[in-house]
């Protein structure tokens, strides 16, 4: 057992087991002691089922039969009061290790099975994900207003609450406790990940963390104002609007990355485009070729950097960089534009539920017109030291040998590359400098994908798998490989993904399409 499982375990004493298999030779003879078979998903499942360790109550175990892409597994629900929900997905030949899986927006529902998750059983992992808490729509916060409970088990407790039950299930099934556990998550995922490295570091021996929800603060801060910018008389930018803006980017810095393929990889290009060579005529909203002066306006307001307080207190969003696919449905339509109704979007919906029932903890408060943003500095306060993951220094965690690998969508629509990057950085100084900091953190960036998954770019990449050959045997991952998939998980195309600052530069043949859907042909280029 390694140290991080002895801490989370504590003082609980499980009820183990081990199952001696058959030898292989004619007397039937046992196996050698050294060589213990672990038990199978419905061993596991018998052993559990009914069962009340670690504070979970109502504890169901039974097993899944394989469907489709799914292999048969042993699924285990609990509860542990009053209300947090949670789930271990026991594969049938465990690998000896354990992989956690964070939530979504105000999380609410336990994640299901796919994705990610279904590749770790797969591969042999013991699966955990829980709802946080509370059982509510990912958009709505509105259980936070009268349960400070369920909000702190949201904001950073339920992590390590249901971890150090499922590391006690875990050794009941199996006789031993994991010899490594991982942490994957995506968006409020991601934050979780980052909460459990900074208050919890002897949790988890790696953690992947994709397009953190780390500063909650800033970035609702953010969303609010662009959502009253648009809101403005004029300023509502529709999808062709948007197709306008994304196209005069493309048009600019699509050939910057040695090929055009409607994915601007070498952002450093977009820094230079001024949207305002796309003014209307005097202003005036003339078509949806142009932009009038209103909505330039409101695209300032999403471009620039923000910060809210002042003196010692002060919350930030970084500049949101121009990337030459915001007019993908998944991204600016969906998160910031809403084809012309800021109500529709992603952005609008969390930010209102999260001013009223966390900040101004009023439901009937409209966050339109609740104006300024950190009109009580305190109530900001509060809200940040729940939920914010600000901090940089995470060296108790990778002084305890630790690893950490960061992905980012290069369109992600919810939260800007460089507020990602401005993290990064934080560690690296914290660590010391990039000598140091390459020792134990990674971080990729992949163009033209949205926040998450989807986008015109190569949205998947398996990184648990060179995450555990870091932990388990010391091979520390390079540039790596990510994949588009069509509706049938067929590779349509694949590009590097590059460590951070780089990019994928095409440097194949020209006017050739089937060389360039090959990562090798592109090399990770610095801008």
């Amino acid at each position: 057992m390694n140290t991080r499982q002895v801490s989370a375990l504590g003082l609980a004493v499980a009820t183990a087991f081990a199952l001696v298999g058959c030898g292989g030779n004619d007397d039937g003879g046992d196996a050698p002691a050294s060589t213990p078979v672990r038990p199978t998903a419905a061993a596991a499942c018998a052993s559990l089922n009914g069962t009340s360790i670690g504070g979970a109550t109502s504890v169901q175990a039974a097993v899944v039969p394989a469907a489709g892409t799914v292999p048969m597994y042993c699924k285990v629900t609990g509860v542990m009061l009053p209300k947090l929900n949670f789930e271990l997905r026991i594969p049938d030949a465990w690998n000896g290790k354990l992989y956690y899986f964070g939530g979504g927006g105000f999380d609410g529902s336990v994640p299901a099975l796919d994705g990610q998750p279904l590749q770790a059983l797969k591969d042999g992992y013991v699966g955990v994900a829980s709802d946080s808490g509370h059982q509510a729509s990912v958009l709505d916060a509105s259980w936070a207003l009268n349960d400070s409970y369920a909000s702190e088990l949201w904001g950073s407790l339920s992590v390590p609450t249901v971890m150090s039950t499922a590391l006690e299930m875990v050794k009941a099934a199996y006789g031993q406790a994991p010899s490594q556990s991982y942490f994957e998550g995506c968006s409020n995922g991601g934050r979780e990940g980052m909460m459990a490295m900074q208050r919890n570091p002897n949790l988890f021996d790696g953690v992947i963390v994709r397009s953190p929800a780390y500063n909650i603060v800033g970035f609702f801060g953010h969303w609010n104002l662009n959502n009253k910018a648009l809101s403005a008389p004029g300023a509502a930018l529709s999808n062709a609007k948007v197709a306008t803006l994304a196209k005069a980017v493309r048009a600019q810095c699509d050939a910057a990355d040695g090929i055009v393929d409607g994915v601007v990889s070498n952002q450093a290009c977009t820094a230079t485009f001024n949207p305002r060579a796309l003014r209307c005529a005097g202003g005036a909203d003339t078509g949806d070729t142009c932009l009038s002066d209103a909505q330039l306006a409101a695209v300032s307001t999403i471009a620039s950097a923000q910060n809210f307080g002042s003196g010692q207190t002060v919350f930030h969003d970084s500049a949101r960089p121009f990337t030459g696919n915001e007019d993908d449905p998944g991204a600016w339509p969906a998160w910031i534009s809403g084809n012309g109704d800021v109500k529709t979007t992603i952005s609008y919906l969390l930010t209102d539920s999260a001013i009223k029932y966390f900040i101004a903890r009023n439901p009937s408060v409209d966050s339109l017109t609740y104006s300024p943003y950190d009109q009580n500095i305190n109530s900001l306060f509060a809200f940040s030291t729940l939920s914010d993951a600000t901090n940089p220094d995470i060296r108790p965690y990778i002084n305890g040998g630790g690893k950490v690998i960061f992905w980012k969508g290069g369109n992600d629509p919810a939260f800007a590359t460089p507020a990602t990057a401005e993290y990064y950085q934080g560690v690296v100084n914290a660590l010391g400098g990039q000598t140091l900091a390459d020792r134990s953190v990674r971080f990729y960036v992949a163009p033209g994908v949205d926040h998450c998954t989807g986008g015109p770019g190569a949205d998947t990449a398996d990184l648990l798998t060179p995450l555990n050959d870091w932990v388990a045997n010391n091979k520390a991952p390079g540039n790596l490989v990510a994949s588009k998939l069509d509706a049938s998980s067929a590779v349509q195309f694949q590009r590097p993904l590059c460590q951070y600052p780089q990019y994928p530069r095409y440097t194949g043949l020209a006017n050739d399409a089937t060389a360039a859907k090959l990562a090798s042909n592109y090399t990770c280029t610095a801008p």
